[in-house]
């Protein structure tokens, strides 16, 4: 940043440890989330209490209160009737640290941003983003909110939205590609110059994983993954009949909620995420620019399909699954560390 040197040097560090921590936060807080989703624990807590929910039950008949609660929701009626109260306390815990969790992020961002800003080491122009990072960081809680309740009392849903559940994954995992990129942005710059087209590509690499994690996100939610276990085929076919990919009406509606469709895109994707990675590759081999960094990314981008489609092939167990989405946070962290490095050079 041009206006990085009115903040001194030992500050900035400071500044770029703090992102750091912020970002493993959110990284812990998207694994645990991750868990949350492929254990179907999301709905144990029907209620939101931003301040008062950081405590769970602490007695049994505080346990056996939240337990009766659950059992009002669709969820427990169509798919978890007959559940032991231990069991829900299986489902709740991992509810509750993902919420607990999400908070102490926002306690890690807003409690040292404010005592920066009051000394002053945060760049003038870093204070808009940081601000900005931290409203989508509270949007993000409501979000999360909104996701919750369209599983709840009152719906027909036995899980949540996947319309929410993809936007609420998605934003949580914008912020943290911002924050990782900020704190980036605050090392020591290199004068090594890199054509503009690895500039772009890498960027629209990054830009094609968060679309791949909101195309897996959808997956998720409509147990996608559980369908159609074959693979290169799908459905019999490379390319399935376009009647069986179109058939709802209006034709989006089908790249939502056809879990076909669904399938096919997210497979596309990341087709291409790995071709768009190994020419990257190649192009950085030629050149030789950031090889070091085009190299790791195309390498974790091929374990990340090769896990993909082993998890496909068994059907995703829970292992291979949490597995799968931990990796994806893997691949979004070196694709926009690598990203932003190639943006300075």
């Amino acid at each position: 940043m041009s206006d990085s040197n009115s903040v001194s040097a030992f500050h900035l560090c400071a500044v770029r440890a703090w992102l750091f921590a912020v970002a493993a936060m959110i990284f812990l807080t998207l694994v645990v989330g991750g868990a949350t989703r492929l254990t179907e624990s999301g709905l144990s807590i029907v209620e939101w209490k931003p301040v008062t929910g950081v405590l769970p039950p602490l007695s049994e008949p505080d346990w056996q209160a939240e337990f009766s609660k659950y059992q009002q929701i669709p969820q427990y009626k169509e798919r978890n009737s007959g559940m032991t109260l231990h069991e829900f306390k299986t489902i709740y815990w991992w509810e509750w640290s993902h919420r607990v969790f999400a908070r102490m992020t926002g306690v890690v961002f807003l409690l040292p941003f404010l005592f920066f800003l009051w000394r002053g080491w945060i760049p003038p122009r870093l204070k808009m983003r940081l601000w900005a990072i931290f409203g989508a960081g509270a949007a993000l809680g409501a979000v999360g909110w909104w996701m919750v309740s369209s599983g709840l009392a009152g719906s027909a849903r036995v899980s949540v939205s996947q319309y929410r559940l993809a936007f609420h994954l998605t934003l949580a995992s914008a912020i943290y590609a911002a924050v990782l990129w900020t704190a980036q942005g605050l090392a020591a710059r290199t004068a090594d110059a890199v054509p503009a087209r690895m500039r772009i590509t890498a960027l629209i690499l990054s830009l094609l994983v968060l679309l791949q994690i909101y195309l897996g996100a959808l997956v998720a939610g409509l147990d996608a993954g559980l369908t159609y276990n074959t693979w290169p085929l799908i459905d019999g076919a490379f390319i399935p009949d376009a009647a069986r990919l179109w058939f709802n009406a209006p034709w989006w509606r089908n790249l939502f909620e056809n879990t076909l469709t669904v399938q096919f895109d997210h497979r596309m994707v990341a087709y291409t995420i790995w071709l768009a990675a190994i020419l990257h590759l190649i192009d950085a081999w030629r050149t030789q620019r950031a090889t070091s960094g085009a190299l790791t990314l195309a390498v974790l981008v091929t374990l990340q399909a090769g896990l993909g489609i082993v998890t496909l092939l068994q059907q995703a167990p829970l292992h291979l699954a949490l597995a799968h989405q931990l990796m994806a946070i893997v691949v979004l962290t070196t694709a926009v560390v690598h990203a932003e490095r190639m943006s300075r050079r």
